[in-house]
C-alpha cells in the first residue's frame, strides 16, 4: 500500500508538471476540506470550487466510514 501511494503521488506530480509545461490555457480552482474531530472546515476558490469541495467532503466521509467499519470488532 505504501508503494502504491508513493507511485500515485509521483504520477500526479508528473501530470501536473506536464500540464504546466504544455502551457495550456484554462482556469484554476481549488477546494480543501479539513476535519478537526467531527467538525469540517471548508475552503475553496475558483469557478469549480463547489464541485471540488463536494468531492473532497465525499472522499473524507467515505474514508471515515471505511475506518469505522474496519475498526469494528466482531
Amino acid at each position: 500500500m505504501l508503494v502504491a501511494g508513493l507511485v500515485l503521488v509521483f504520477a500526479g506530480a508528473l501530470v501536473v508538471f506536464a500540464a504546466t509545461a504544455s502551457g495550456g490555457s484554462g482556469s484554476s480552482s481549488s477546494g480543501v476540506v479539513i476535519f478537526i474531530g467531527p467538525i469540517p472546515i471548508v475552503f475553496g476558490s475558483g469557478p469549480y470550487s463547489a464541485l471540488l469541495i463536494l468531492a473532497g467532503a465525499i472522499l473524507a466521509a467515505v474514508s471515515i466510514a471505511i475506518f469505522v467499519i474496519m475498526r469494528r470488532k466482531r
